[in-house]
């Protein structure tokens, strides 16, 4: 099993719109869980279930991409896509 987090930051000013296109994403994605820090509210992480390291790589292209179905939440990131960043991790 591998799991893919995807990080960000969201401005004070976008938060409204942000949790309402989470909602929208949750329901659209299945395995998709995301996260608010606790000690750093406003920091966002996607936790996406793959089953291999290439269907993780291919889901972090997709959302990760100028034209994916979250690109419209890089208008609320500071700094936009390129301050969005993921990683691909697997069970020891």
């Amino acid at each position: 099993m591998y799991k893919l987090f995807v990080e960000y930051r969201i401005e004070p000013e976008h938060r409204k719109s942000f949790l309402t296109w989470a909602e929208k994403a949750k329901k659209r994605e299945t395995g998709l869980i995301i996260y608010e820090g606790t000690d750093q509210p406003g920091l966002f992480v996607e936790i996406w279930e793959a089953a291999g390291e290439s269907e993780a790589e291919r889901k972090k292209e997709e959302r990760c991409a100028e034209r994916s179905f979250g690109s419209e939440m890089f208008d609320y990131v500071p700094g936009g896509r390129d301050k969005v960043h993921a990683w691909t991790f697997r069970a020891v």
